[in-house]
């Protein structure tokens, strides 16, 4: 997910939303006026898979309520009017939010016809689930991320992406061609909804699915060079992961990750017309599964469960000081808002202050992920527009608020 600022947003929210329609199919499932209820319906829209939960008991999450909504965000500037962390809510389009320290739920809201039990489409946060099969594998001995992505998929030579290493494609640095403009309908990122039967074909490159896709994609740049947000780094790292470890995404996920966490209900995988996963954002998930999910990455790679998931290793990696992410990060193409974050592993960084990851979907999907206090908090929303730094930011910092309370607190 970008975040560059949103300017005009009325206009281009206008142009996004094309005739009124209340009916969902892939005309219309992303027009601002349906979000709110496609992103809770995903399987009546597109082909989809499970990925399975496994057959091992459910990781009970305990309730231990806080009165967490009344505590102030912090400004960021003085002309900011005063905000909650209930208000921020409430003003950003949320469907459901929940907060979780150690495994109890301090709080947990639903709008908007969501319940416990719905399943959401997650958009780029899937990238941050990629991400941690990749660093599964990596614990497994199956991938390397210093060999070059045809070690893995030889027929990627034929694109951009010979030369480049897996590595570079876990932390966007790439030198693909690929536009990330959500409102610009020609624009790559909207391509390869084409490309995958996700939206109507308008005479372009065609429905050919998503591995084809790929190889169409060309270099504009060496690759390991600075930070480009970029959502075909995910599919295909998708298919290298694939690759490495010999089964389709839907099995590796499940074996390595899923099935370890005690989740309440299987993931949802969006796929293309051959089966395809749609790696970068089509995975769909409840809520305090991706409570459970992300506590993987507050408590060293251990799950819920007590099974070490990820290992520390890969997790301090992933949480890297490193003056080089953030110096490629900084001369970034685009401007994400972000001065001294970086990107790792499929993960933001944003703020070096606090040192959380924030795993982000575009129209408000989020993990906020902060090691120093154990916070685990869960927002997925319906913003009418992709990206909204109105409504991404204040989020953040209402998380950051949290963090800070639980410090204050020591709980």
């Amino acid at each position: 997910m970008a975040t560059e600022a949103t300017d005009a947003a009325g206009h281009m929210a206008a142009n996004l939303a094309g005739p009124p329609s209340k009916a969902l199919n892939i005309a219309t499932w992303q027009y601002p006026q349906n979000i709110k209820r496609s992103f809770q319906n995903i399987a009546r829209i597109h082909p989809t898979v499970k990925v399975s939960r496994g057959d091992g008991p459910i990781v009970r999450l305990h309730l231990a309520e806080e009165k967490l909504g009344k505590l102030e965000v912090a400004k960021a500037s003085i002309t900011d009017p005063a905000l909650t962390v209930r208000g921020v809510m409430h003003a950003t389009n949320t469907d459901a939010v929940l907060v979780m320290h150690n495994g109890r739920i301090l709080w947990e809201k639903y709008y908007n016809t969501m319940t416990s039990l719905t399943d959401h489409l997650l958009m780029s946060v899937s990238k941050t689930l990629v991400g941690s099969l990749a660093g599964a594998l990596v614990d497994a001995g199956k991938l390397d991320t210093e060999q070059t992505v045809t070690t893995y998929v030889p027929a990627l030579e034929r694109s951009g992406y010979a030369g480049a290493r897996v590595r570079d494609l876990l932390d966007m640095r790439s030198g693909i061609k690929f536009s990330e403009e959500y409102l610009d309908p020609q624009a790559e990122v909207r391509q390869l909804e084409e490309a995958i039967g996700w939206a109507p074909e308008r005479g372009g490159i065609g429905p050919i699915g998503m591995y084809e896709f790929l190889l169409t994609l060309q270099a504009k740049g060496p690759h390991g060079s600075v930070f480009e947000y970029r959502s075909c780094e995910t599919d295909a790292l998708g298919w290298v992961l694939e690759a490495a470890g010999g089964a389709p995404m839907q099995e590796l996920l499940s074996d390595y990750v899923w099935s370890k966490l005690g989740a309440q209900q299987d993931l949802v995988m969006g796929v293309d017309q051959f089966g395809t996963g749609m790696f970068d954002g089509g995975f769909n998930a409840c809520l305090r599964d991706l409570a459970r999910f992300g506590h993987l990455y507050v408590n060293g790679g251990r799950a819920l469960t007590g099974k070490q998931v990820l290992s520390e290793a890969w997790i301090a990696d992933t949480f890297i000081d490193d003056l080089a992410l953030v110096q490629a990060f900084a001369q970034s193409p685009g401007d994400n808002m972000m001065p001294g974050g970086h990107y790792r592993n499929q993960i933001w960084f944003p703020n070096p202050a606090t040192g959380a990851a924030v795993a982000l979907g575009i129209h408000g999907q989020m993990i906020y992920m902060d090691p120093a206090t154990k916070l685990v908090a869960v927002k997925l929303s319906s913003w009418p527009l992709p990206q909204d730094a109105s409504k991404l930011f204040p989020t953040i910092r209402a998380f950051e608020a949290i963090s800070a309370h639980l410090a204050e607190r020591k709980i």
